[in-house]
């Protein structure tokens, strides 16, 4: 089962619930918006620990 985690949409603030593969290892993808639409850049990192670090940036930021 993959883990879910909240992350704030960059472009309408709504929080949303995406599901993150942290057997991939660190990952950056697009994943719309639920609420908005709009392309999210999901960051994915995965510590040694086994802790999963997700940010979401809009699509322009670098």
């Amino acid at each position: 089962m993959l883990p879910s985690v909240d992350v704030q949409c960059p472009y309408c603030g709504e929080w949303i619930t995406v599901l993150v593969d942290d057997s991939a290892g660190e990952q950056d993808y697009i994943e719309d918006c639920q609420v908005c639409c709009r392309p999210i850049r999901i960051g994915v990192a995965v510590g040694d620990d086994g802790e999963v670090d997700v940010t979401a940036r809009s699509e322009d930021d670098a």
